[in-house]
C-alpha cells in the first residue's frame, strides 16, 4: 500500500464523477482547464504535482458525430494525450487503467466480441480511440485498457437523460430499435475500475493485468429496449410515460454510422480480476431512481 494518490483524468465527466464519488484509497480527480489534452504541457504538470500511485485515464472526446468535423482534436483528445499519459506511467513506473469504446468495431460480428477480435471503426471517434488504445498498449508502460458501451448516469449528458427530457416534452417518441448492445452506469463501471485499483495496490502489478478488457454492465437489449426501461422505471415513480415506437438505422440518419451489434464479452474481466458488472436493468433502475430524486429535490 502506498500513501501516494490515485490520479483520476475527466473530473467533470459522468465517470470521472463516479470515480471521484466512490474512492476510498486517497486520489486527486483533476479535469479541463487545469487537465487538458488540448495543452500537452497540463497533463506533464497535473502528473507531477500529482506524483501519483496509478492513473485512471477518464478523460476523452466522446462527441461521435462532432468527431468528423474535428479529426485532429479528437486524436489529440483520445490518442496523443494519452500516449503522453501512458509515457508518464511507464518513466515513473505506475500502472494506467484507460477507459476505451465498444465503436472500435464495426458491429458485423453477429456475437459478442472478446478482446482479440479483429477492431474496424466506423467513423473517426472510433478511429481516435483505436488509435488511443495502441499508443496506451505500446507505450511500454503497465496498462490496462477497459473497452464499455453506452455509458450513461444520473448526472450528466446520456441517453438517459435525453429520455427522461424528451418524455416531458412529448407524448410520442421514435427511438432506434436495430442497434444492439449494453447500456452500462457509470457508478459501476467506476466500482470496477476501482476494484481493479485496489488489487494492483494491495496485491501489486501482475502480467496477466497488461492489455485488453471488456467491462459492461451484464445483458442486452437496443436503443429502443433501453427506452422502454427507462420509460416503465420512471412511470412507475409518476413520471408521464410517453409511447416509443422502434424505428430503423436507415429512419435516423447520423453522420456516423454505428454499430449495429456492439455487445462486448465479459468473460476476461470476471478471469483475471473475478469482476462481473450487475445487470443493466438492475442498474437503470437505480439510475433513474437517482436522477428522479434529484430533479424533484428543491
Amino acid at each position: 500500500m502506498t500513501d501516494r494518490p490515485i490520479l483520476i483524468t475527466g473530473a467533470t465527466g459522468q465517470l470521472g464523477m463516479a470515480l471521484a464519488a466512490q474512492a476510498k484509497l486517497a486520489f486527486e480527480a483533476v479535469g479541463r482547464p487545469v487537465f487538458d489534452f488540448e495543452r500537452p504541457a497540463t497533463i506533464t504538470s497535473c502528473f507531477a504535482g500529482a506524483a501519483p500511485s496509478l492513473v485512471i485515464n477518464a478523460a476523452a472526446w466522446t462527441a461521435v458525430d462532432a468527431a468528423e468535423q474535428n479529426h485532429d482534436a479528437a486524436f489529440r483528445a483520445n490518442r496523443d494525450g494519452p500516449g503522453i499519459l501512458a509515457g508518464l506511467c511507464r518513466d515513473a513506473g505506475i500502472p494506467l487503467i484507460h477507459v476505451s469504446t465498444d465503436y472500435v468495431f464495426d458491429g458485423d460480428k453477429g456475437a459478442p466480441y472478446i478482446e482479440t477480435d479483429p477492431v474496424a471503426p466506423l467513423g473517426v471517434y472510433g478511429a481516435s480511440k483505436e488509435a488511443g488504445e495502441r499508443a496506451v498498449l505500446e507505450s511500454g508502460a503497465m496498462a490496462i485498457v477497459l473497452r464499455t458501451s453506452w455509458v450513461f448516469s444520473a448526472r450528466g449528458k446520456n441517453f438517459a437523460r435525453t429520455m427522461i427530457n424528451a418524455a416531458r416534452k412529448t407524448r410520442a417518441l421514435r427511438v432506434v430499435g436495430d442497434q444492439r448492445g449494453t447500456p452500462t452506469a457509470a457508478e459501476d463501471l467506476a466500482a470496477a475500475i476501482l476494484a481493479i485499483a485496489g488489487q494492483i495496490q494491495n496485491g501489486g502489478w501482475q502480467s496477466s493485468f497488461q492489455g485488453l478488457f471488456h467491462a459492461t454492465n451484464t445483458g442486452e437489449t437496443t436503443w429502443h429496449g433501453f427506452a422502454e426501461a427507462i420509460f416503465d422505471i420512471a412511470a412507475a415513480q409518476g413520471e408521464t410515460r410517453p409511447v416509443v415506437t422502434a424505428i430503423t438505422t436507415a429512419d435516423w440518419p447520423t453522420p456516423v454510422k454505428r454499430p449495429a451489434d456492439s455487445r462486448l464479452d465479459g468473460t476476461k474481466l470476471a478471469t483475471v480480476f473475478g469482476l462481473r458488472l450487475p445487470a443493466w436493468h438492475d442498474a437503470t433502475e437505480r439510475v433513474i431512481t437517482t436522477m428522479l430524486t434529484a430533479d424533484r429535490s428543491p
